[in-house]
């Protein structure tokens, strides 16, 4: 893409998500089976054509590095194509990254005397579907210093958790409020607010005058303080603006047809899986016959880093309806219904597995049960064990219970039968 730099935010410490993010960053969280949180983000940027990217990280950034590395090794120095990690490195001083402003700010070496029109500033940990052409198309259309990507979300939603947006009827911005407690809704909308995606493009003259203070956030602090300043910052409605046409495999009576549709659900949806309700839920968007988000897509495919393992099987009667399985899981005599199995899982005889999501190499052993769950890496689930059943039997194996009665398996576990096991 023509003169554009894109940074990727990925060094969030994700505390919302623990025990998820006990041993790995945010955005290196497993998602949708073989993916990770950052997948969808840098996916988004190469299937727009973006192939110089930096990606900002901080906290337990190991395993993030590991993945970039092995999973996204585009760079090309005769074609100037990359995808780099940079660490904090205390480049300004002797503190770490203290916001999403300051990341940028202690990395202007990376914009700085370069052929660069304007920025693109991601987050790593969002959940969508975005043409990044369009969003530059629309920021240069307007001849805007800075443009907001943003979506509708219900007011109570947005309360407490997004920054909400204001604009006038040319979508210039006018106001702006970080994570307010009473959101302004749209006038056409009551119900509904205008919320900030945490994706902005900056012209680079106006991203260098923006951090020339001490303001750690874009959300928070920047943006607010540039309303009064610019006349030129407008709002790009991701909803109605945003288009992604793919190809859609339909099945009608025995005939196998492939068609060319526009994907007007994936062109919508974003989600902040910021909480473990919220993982949740955008997990189970991805199971079903007509998934709110579909990972499916031939034009807009999602990458990652693959693990060389065998096809995954069903053997002794193993089931596994409604679910989406990853390479070389064995389900062995066990039902997994509703699910999502990352790479490497076996299911035991006589298991039962509902509206789960395992991570990679978990082993769950005959006649257990485990129901609303999230399991980590490489725990086992010991014959006759129930997970999910009990608040009380799941927090006594040191489980973590959410809000709506998710229960999450820190990685490693070894849960076994106890007295307060359901079966």
């Amino acid at each position: 893409m023509d003169r554009i730099l894109a940074i990727v935010m990925a060094g969030g410490a994700g505390e919302r998500l623990q025990p998820l993010t006990q041993e790995r960053a945010k955005a290196a969280v497993p998602f949708g089976g073989k993916f990770r949180l950052i997948d969808f983000t840098l996916s988004n940027c190469i299937n727009s054509g973006l192939r110089q990217i930096y990606v900002l990280t901080q906290y337990r950034s190991e395993s993030l590095h590991r993945h970039i590395q092995d999973g996204w090794s585009i760079s090309s120095a005769g074609l100037g194509d990359f995808i780099y990690c940079v660490p904090a490195q205390q480049k300004l001083g002797a503190e770490w990254y203290r916001g999403t402003a300051d990341a940028v700010r202690q990395n202007l070496n990376l914009v700085k005397g370069k052929d660069t029109e304007d920025v693109l500033i991601l987050s790593g940990d969002h959940i969508y579907k975005m043409n990044c052409l369009q969003l530059v198309a629309y920021h240069r259309m307007k001849k805007a210093s800075l443009t907001i990507s943003a979506i509708r979300a219900r007011k109570e939603q947005a309360a407490g958790s997004l920054g909400v947006l204001e604009i006038d009827q040319d979508n210039r911005l006018i106001g702006f409020e970080e994570k307010p407690a009473q959101p302004k809704t749209m006038p056409d909308a009551p119900d509904y607010a205008l919320a900030s995606m945490g994706v902005y493009i900056f012209r680079v003259s106006t991203l260098l005058e923006a951090l020339e203070g001490q303001e750690d956030d874009f959300g928070g602090q920047i943006i607010p303080g540039m309303i009064g300043k610019h006349s030129d910052i407008f709002v790009y409605d991701y909803e109605k603006e945003n288009k992604i046409q793919d190809f859609a495999i339909e099945v009608k009576e025995g005939i196998r047809e492939k068609i060319l549709v526009d994907r007007t659900s994936d062109s919508s949806y974003w989600k902040d899986v910021g909480t473990i309700d919220s993982y949740y839920e955008a997990s189970m968007d991805l199971v079903g016959v007509e998934p709110l988000f579909n990972l499916y897509g031939e034009r807009w495919p999602i990458r990652s880093c693959q693990r060389p393992l065998p096809p995954s099987k069903c053997v002794l009667g193993g089931k596994t309806p409604d679910s989406i399985v990853s390479d070389g899981c064995i389900i062995s005599g066990g039902t997994v219904r509703n699910c999502i199995l990352s790479p490497g899982v076996i299911v035991e005889r006589d298991a039962l597995v509902e509206q789960s999501i395992i991570f990679d190499d978990v082993v769950i052993e005959p006649g257990t049960r485990v129901r609303r769950a999230i399991v980590d890496k490489e725990s086992r689930i010991r014959a006759g064990a129930s997970i999910g059943l009990s608040r009380d039997a799941d927090k006594a194996r040191g489980s973590t219970v959410s809000d709506s009665g998710i229960t999450v398996v820190p990685k490693g576990a070894d849960i076994g039968r106890s007295e307060l096991s359901l079966f």
